[in-house]
């Protein structure tokens, strides 16, 4: 498998090129964001702040008006459009975070854990109902198709995934098929969209799609692969949550697969429940590494990333496709 991905030479990959690029355009975008989170329910402006001002690089939203600027669209359509991206996205992470337990998100306390699972729950309903009220005002229904069929789709991860929890004999197969629906589908769909407004050809929309897809599974390769290769701080995330959950994750696939008898052992012990401490956990990290599972998942995600970088071969050479490509390479190598 492919796991050539361009470096750049004299810095380390940022998403400063992409944040300097989008800037008039976020702000637009942030506004609609706090105008539209609003509520007469004072609990509602406050829990999803709490989440949306978390210090997240909301690296969807802008990689929509990335893409418009790509595409040369002039026009204004794409602020809300990406406010509503952002919006789905919010809400699948307040949902996420009940349904896994999590304590921490982008380093900060999580929603549930303040406020509980039944309020963190209802205010993302709240937020997926704003970001299809913004699709709506939109008036494309081909915008409305693209992005609520996204929403179905991460829905259907969500459950794939949580049906595969502590499953050890999930295979390489279904995993993929699990991210990408829950993660890649909408960084596909966010970024066809602009292709959309921008009244471009299908290929073009298929190529922004390829772009986003491709983007989504490396991210959230490199995401399975750090859970056992740093630390809450790094992470925004307690380091083993995903361990600690019985995630087969494909560094836990890998080293299953490549492990002798006493490792399959403890690698079924730990997804089924029963090994859960931090020398377990401590054991699991040696595991990985010492199977290579850890450097297969994240050359997976380097291949992924390339073919990222490959799909804007149709496009002309321009700062917002420097800053797209940029934007692949930060998200494979938040792992270095």
């Amino acid at each position: 498998m492919s796991a050539t991905i361009h470096r750049l030479a004299d810095r380390a990959p940022s998403l400063e090129p992409m944040i300097e690029l989008v800037t008039g355009d976020m702000n637009l975008v942030n506004a609609a964001i706090l105008d539209r989170m609003q509520s007469q329910i004072p609990l509602i402006p406050e829990l999803a702040g709490h989440l949306i001002a978390g210090g997240g690089k909301r690296m969807r939203p802008m990689l929509t008006l990335a893409s418009a600027r790509l595409l040369g669209y002039m026009g204004t359509r794409h602020h809300r459009l990406a406010a509503a991206v952002e919006f789905i996205h919010t809400a699948t992470l307040l949902h996420d975070d009940v349904v896994d337990g999590s304590d921490l998100r982008r380093g900060k306390r999580t929603a549930n854990l303040i406020w509980g699972n039944p309020a963190s729950v209802l205010v993302g309903d709240f937020l997926f109902s704003r970001s299809f009220e913004l699709m709506v005002e939109d008036g494309s229904l081909k915008v409305l198709k693209i992005l609520s069929n996204a929403s179905a789709v991460i829905a259907e991860g969500e459950v794939n995934q949580l049906t595969a929890a502590r499953r050890i004999d999930l295979g390489e197969d279904r995993y993929l098929e699990i991210i990408n629906a829950k993660t890649a589908a909408l960084f596909a769909a966010a970024r066809r969209i602009a292709a959309v407004v921008a009244e471009r050809p299908e290929a073009e929309e298929a190529a922004l799609d390829a772009y986003g897809r491709n983007l989504g599974i490396a991210f959230q390769l490199v995401d399975d692969a750090i859970d056992y290769i740093s630390d809450a701080g790094t992470m925004g995330k307690d380091a083993g949550d995903d361990f600690r959950e019985g995630k087969m994750t494909l560094p836990v696939i890998l080293a299953y697969a490549r492990g002798d008898e006493a490792d399959r052992k403890f690698w079924k012990d730990a997804v089924e429940g029963r090994r859960d401490s931090d020398a377990d956990f401590a054991h699991a990290v040696e595991l990985v590494r010492a199977t290579r599972a850890v450097d297969d998942t994240l050359a997976r995600a380097r291949h992924y990333g390339q073919r990222a970088i490959d799909a804007l071969g149709p496009f002309a050479a321009s700062k917002a496709k420097e800053a797209m490509v940029e934007a692949v390479e930060f998200a494979v190598a938040r792992a270095y």
